[in-house]
């Protein structure tokens, strides 16, 4: 085990990564007080609005005594964005939230948080959401189905946690979120999180936020985890495209049988080894899983290059000094497979690459001239650049406009 993952770290409490992952990753919560010491958010309020107001950005409004389109009062509300300024100004002065989905997306000091995180697989992380609560404001007592570490980043916020809960717990009916229609207090999990602090969360624990204070925001730094069925659907898909039309149910020792009409034990061993053959293909589950991992949280979010690449000109830029940046909401990962080199997959997309320039497009360094010194370096940037998972600072491209005019 590295010397890395044995160093305490201020973001799990004096844990080093070793023991945060053996002690409590998947297995119970974590409080942390001041995990990010002398934290300011890195946006305000107003500029959280102003995310929720644009097209394409993921936003919802919950109301806690809302009323629905006839006036007729309810217990919960839930609103989707894109929203305007006229339903801020109506909004009461407590009691309602407004979350923003996957902020990192679209603010690079959002982003950079994640860089704290890496003591985890990058593949594994998913999105920053950030709320925002004036006192009173909830989502109620939930559950969620994945790993999250919910970092206090102004005011305060009241967090009770209920246990590990089963699939089946009931919730309440007619409203667009899953609420537990019950939710009982474990004894010792009732904290109040002041900016800086932090919680960490795994899967199926029940949880209670309420904002105790003006401006209260919290970041939710949550992690990707595919669902049985959703894995089961996307491998076969995968599969679907690869395998030849003649893979097909075979009975070459298919006997005699008392009735015609009867599907018997021998069929169904038959199509249970077809299946579980065809499924148990560690290459193809490979090329599946990166792929599937680096799948963006929103396809239309990447733009490609209105223009291609010229290589002579990225190689030129690279060698005086330029640097390339990972476009914010695009995700990198690799597998090695020893002497026969790395698969680099790039946002839902695979291809062979050598193993050390994998490596530095999946890590957090920055993209300089040295990536040229591997094999084929220069034209897979182009193809990243132009596809839009690589992108140049915006400093240099307002350079090369003004250069131009």
């Amino acid at each position: 085990m590295s010397t890395a993952a044995n160093e305490p770290l201020t973001l799990l409490s004096g844990l080093s990564a070793a023991e945060f992952l053996a002690e409590y990753w998947q297995k119970k919560p974590l409080l942390i007080r001041g995990a990010f010491p002398d934290f300011a958010p890195p946006l305000s309020p107003d500029e959280l609005a102003g995310l929720a107001c644009e097209d394409g950005i993921e936003a919802r409004l919950v109301e806690e005594h809302g009323q629905d389109g006839h006036g007729q009062d309810k217990p919960w509300k839930v609103s989707h964005g894109p929203f305007d300024e006229a339903t801020f100004a109506h909004l009461p002065e407590k009691n309602w939230t407004l979350l923003v989905q996957a902020v990192d997306h679209y603010v690079p000091e959002i982003n950079a948080l994640l860089e704290h995180f890496h003591f985890l697989p990058r593949w594994r992380l998913d999105d920053i959401m950030v709320s925002y609560a004036p006192p009173g404001g909830s989502v109620g007592p939930h559950v969620d189905q994945y790993d999250v570490f919910l970092l206090q980043a102004s005011g305060m916020r009241h967090w009770q946690l209920g246990g590990k809960i089963s699939d089946d717990a009931p919730i309440i009916p007619g409203i667009d979120l899953r609420i537990l229609e019950s939710f009982e207090v474990q004894p010792g999990q009732d904290w109040l999180l002041e900016p800086g602090d932090m919680l960490y969360l795994p899967p199926g624990i029940a949880h209670h936020g309420v904002s105790r204070s003006e401006d209260c925001m919290t970041f939710s730094v949550g992690f990707r985890a595919l669902s049985a069925d959703e894995a089961i659907t996307s491998f076969a898909d995968y599969l679907g495209e690869q395998l030849p039309d003649s893979r097909r149910y075979t009975d070459p020792d298919l006997a005699p049988q008392t009735h015609a009409g009867e599907i018997d034990d021998a069929a169904i061993a038959r199509l249970r080894a077809l299946l579980l053959d065809t499924l148990d293909d560690p290459a193809q589950m490979s090329a599946w899983f990166g792929r599937a991992m680096t799948q963006p949280k929103y396809a239309d979010q990447l733009v490609p290059s209105e223009s291609p690449t010229d290589i002579d000109a990225l190689v030129a830029e690279l060698q005086e000094g330029a640097v390339l940046e990972r476009s914010l909401g695009s995700r990198f990962a690799y597998r090695y497979h020893g002497d026969s080199g790395a698969t680099l997959f790039v946002d839902g997309d695979g291809q062979a690459c050598n193993i050390e320039l994998a490596k530095l497009l999946a890590g957090s360094e920055p993209i300089n001239v040295d990536a040229l010194s591997h094999t084929g370096s220069a034209e897979l940037l182009k193809q990243l650049l132009d596809r839009g998972s690589l992108s140049w600072p915006y400093e240099l491209e307002h350079y090369d406009s003004e250069q131009e005019e």
